[in-house]
């Protein structure tokens, strides 16, 4: 985890709560950086989380300029949320919205390995829907598998303000 958040008291240190949101969340905002353009793609995704590591896989066609991006440049950063809810203020700084999430940065790594694009993809699968799935050689040659190794992150709550009375 990282220490750069400007809102201490929104930070979320807790590793379970941390998991909810990567659960709870289902599409990931992947950030790239395309010569000296940013790049932001919204991706589906799945995760696994290991004392304390994040690892996220990712899926997608086997050719097209994301790969051509993460190839040239495999440096990303990603953002995840949920729990959107908007509220009102008397007047217009007041608005907003409340919402849990989780950014980070890492490294891409498109995955060759057959076993462990088959791995990945029953990650993402279990990410997505809770349910266990089982993939043969044959399914995994027709997609590219994204790994990024997370190097740090960090997660925030923002919580719906206190009514007045």
């Amino acid at each position: 985890m990282s220490n750069g958040m400007t809102r201490r008291e929104r930070e979320i240190t807790d590793i379970n709560k941390i998991i909810e949101i990567l659960d709870k969340a289902k599409i990931a905002h992947i950030g790239l950086v395309d010569g000296d353009e940013p790049y932001v793609v919204p991706m589906n995704y799945g995760y696994v989380m290991n004392d304390g590591k994040l690892t996220i896989y990712l899926h997608g066609a086997r050719r097209g300029r994301k790969l051509d991006v993460m190839r040239a440049n495999p440096k990303v950063f990603f953002e995840a949320e949920c729990d959107l809810q908007p509220f009102e203020g008397d007047i217009a700084c007041r608005y907003g919205i409340a919402y849990s999430s989780v950014m980070g940065k890492g490294i891409a790594t498109i995955v060759d390995d057959v076993e462990e694009k088959k791995k990945a993809l029953s990650i993402l699968m279990k990410t997505q829907t809770g349910k266990d799935f089982e993939f043969e050689d044959k399914m995994v040659a027709f997609v590219s598998v994204i790994r990024i190794d997370v190097s740090e992150f960090t997660a925030k709550y923002r919580p719906m303000p206190a009514m007045k009375l």
